[in-house]
């Protein structure tokens, strides 16, 4: 991956729909994403905003899905057990972002402060 590649979780999605100006710099980045983000997109946007929308969304978004290895899997399920809190998605996000060298883009309060973070509220 590039420097100017970053990971979107799916609070970043929903900061980008919702058009916060805060994640408009992002738009001239390459954004990657787990399947697990956008299932929690989808789930959440079709409760918020209805199927039509989110599925729109999710078609749109599809193609940024990267792999999931077992290293992935073995690491974000260890950093769930540290953080009781964190989501599945979320740490899968944020173990393929290290893996891959590059920046997790959130907002989600559990990672303020961690490194390999860019937090936007």
């Amino acid at each position: 991956m590039t420097e100017e590649t970053v990971f979107f979780d799916t609070y970043a999605f929903f900061e980008a729909v919702e058009g916060n100006p805060a994640y408009e710099k992002f738009c001239i980045f390459n954004i990657v994403t787990s399947i697990f983000n956008l299932v929690e997109l989808n789930y959440a946007m079709k409760r918020e905003k209805g199927k039509e929308i989110a599925d729109k969304y999710l078609d749109k978004y599809i193609s940024l899905v990267v792999s999931i290895i077992s290293e992935d899997i073995k690491n974000a399920t260890d950093l769930m057990l540290k953080n009781k809190d964190m989501s599945m998605p979320d740490a899968i996000g944020y173990v393929i972002a290290k893996r891959l060298e590059i920046k997790f883009v959130t907002g989600d309060n559990d990672f303020k402060d961690i490194p390999n973070v860019e937090f936007v509220k």
